[in-house]
């Protein structure tokens, strides 16, 4: 066997390129995963965040519902209120109509009872 400068021979350089070479392809592999194992799956988080999201749908589904119930009760309220205020205005016309109709009749009365004492 023949032995260079170094005192290597052939067969050991092909061992050492080759192991370097094996060595470049080692640290280009792709390493495994360290998963925790307290970590919680993905499963999970997206059942979780399912539960988060259906919960929030619903609670905006309710809040809909309620400002559509308070609208028509706000619109419910109102129409009475109106109503209310059209019956009132209609009473006191008529309080008006009786009391003026009062006056006219004790005026006629006051204007017979007065020619009455006046034949006198």
């Amino acid at each position: 066997m023949t032995r260079d400068a170094y005192g290597e021979s052939f067969s050991d350089r092909q061992k050492r390129s080759s192991e370097a070479k094996s060595a470049l392809l080692a640290k280009l592999r792709p390493k495994p995963t360290v998963t925790n194992p307290e970590a919680p799956s993905r499963a999970t988080l997206k059942a979780e965040e399912l539960v988060r999201v259906r919960k929030a749908r619903g609670e905006a589904k309710v809040a809909k519902s309620e400002a559509a119930a308070a609208a028509v009760e706000a619109a419910r309220l109102a129409d009475e209120a109106a109503s209310a205020a059209a019956l009132d205005a209609k009473r006191g016309e008529r309080k008006e109509r009786k009391a003026l109709t009062k006056a006219e009749a004790k005026a006629k009365r006051d204007a017979r009872y007065a020619a009455r004492q006046a034949r006198r």
